[in-house]
Formats: structure tokens, sequence, C-alpha cells
């Protein structure tokens, strides 16, 4: 089935599958989080980001698999209402970045901050820190084999614009950041798969940079 990106919360996974490794997308909790479960199919190791909420529907996700990591994007309760249940239950490593790391309601494994890398298996992600929404928070980075990126932002980026500020600088700050880090990177056929809500990609944002610059958030 073709993946689309559009999930409903209790509703079934929407899953892609890239050369070597399978993404698999949900929906948790009331405020629409997803949670995206990321599957190497050279070894079946299994690492997830984001425990946003449900503990059942997140581990039911995972399956018999087992799960290696559970990385969290930033802070922010509604992105870790289960990751104590669902570390409790798998024995996964925990890893945040640095700046949120004390944050979060358990002990974190691995501190990460710009360009570290996480193992899922046979792939690999690259760790970007976005500082603006919070001050550790991460988007991951897979280039898969065919050369088209895929990167998850938390609350970094969505379609339409950046993640909610609250503080002076803060919204100058992230999108200089989104700009410099992700944008003058990345390809516009680089995949976004956001904390909220529905995908888009890097070439449908970014004719709007100068919009949301424009209005401020």
């Amino acid at each position: 089935m073709t993946y689309t990106g559009e999930v409903r919360g209790g509703g079934p996974a929407d899953v892609r599958s890239i050369e070597d490794l399978t993404i698999s997308k949900i929906s948790v909790g009331p405020m629409d989080n997803n949670a995206y479960l990321l599957r190497c199919e050279i070894t079946g190791e299994q690492v997830l980001i984001d425990a946003a909420n449900d503990a059942d529907a997140v581990l039911a996700l995972v399956g018999d698999g087992g799960l290696s990591r559970v990385i969290t994007t930033h802070q922010h309760a509604d992105h870790w209402q289960a990751l104590e249940s669902v570390v409790e239950a798998t024995g996964a490593e925990t890893i945040a970045g640095e700046a949120d790391a004390d944050a979060l309601p358990v002990p974190v494994t691995l501190r990460v901050n710009d360009g570290a890398r996480v193992r899922v298996g046979a792939a690999e992600l690259e760790v970007i820190h976005l500082v603006g929404h919070t001050p550790g928070s991460i988007a991951l980075l897979y280039d898969d084999p065919d050369g088209h990126p895929h990167l998850f932002t938390g609350d970094s980026l969505f379609p339409g614009g950046v993640g909610k500020t609250w503080e002076p600088g803060d919204f100058e700050r992230l999108i200089d950041e989104v700009e410099s880090k992700v944008f003058d990177r990345l390809p516009d056929d680089t995949w976004v798969y956001p904390g909220h809500g529905k995908d888009t990609t890097l070439g449908a944002e970014r004719p709007h940079l100068g919009e949301w610059r424009t209005r401020g958030w």
C-alpha cells in the first residue's frame, strides 16, 4: 500500500518500507502526537521515536520484535507520556538532547548533541540540534540508500511553519536554525515526519520561509 503519513488516533499504523528500513507511524493521545517505529530489515533491531502516549498502542506496534532504543525529540510532556511504561516493558535504552534530558521522567542513557549518530541496526540516524521550541530539541535524519533523506522533526518543523516558541528571540533562533541546518543543507525531496499531524516535504515548505519570518511564527 502507498504511504501517505495520514494517521488518526486509535487507527492503524501507516507503514513505509525504504530499502532495508521500515517506518511505522501511529497517532496517540489527545494532542494527536505521532510515534514512529523504525525497524532495520537486516538485523530486526527496532527504535522508537517519541513514546508520546498510549503505552498499550505503542507496545502493540513494537510487537514481539523487542525495542533497542527510545529517542525523545524534546522535553514537552505530550511527547513522553508513555516513555516510562515503554522502557519498563522493553528495557530500551533512552536517548534525548543534552539540554532537555533532565526534564524527562526516566534516566537518559545517552545525551546527544549536533552530529551524534544513533544506530537502527545496519541503518544510522544523524542528530540535528534545533534550538527554539525547547533548548534541547532534536531532529533525526536518515539518508536512504537511494539518496532520499527522511527527517523526523519533533515539534521544530511542521507543514506550514516552525514549532511554537514562547520567549523573546526563540522564534528567530528556531527559524534561523531550521533554515541553516535543514533547508540550506537538504534537498526538496526530503520527507518530513513531524511530531503531530500530517507529513510534508522540504520542497513543499521551502517557498514559504519568507512568509514565516514576516509573520513571526
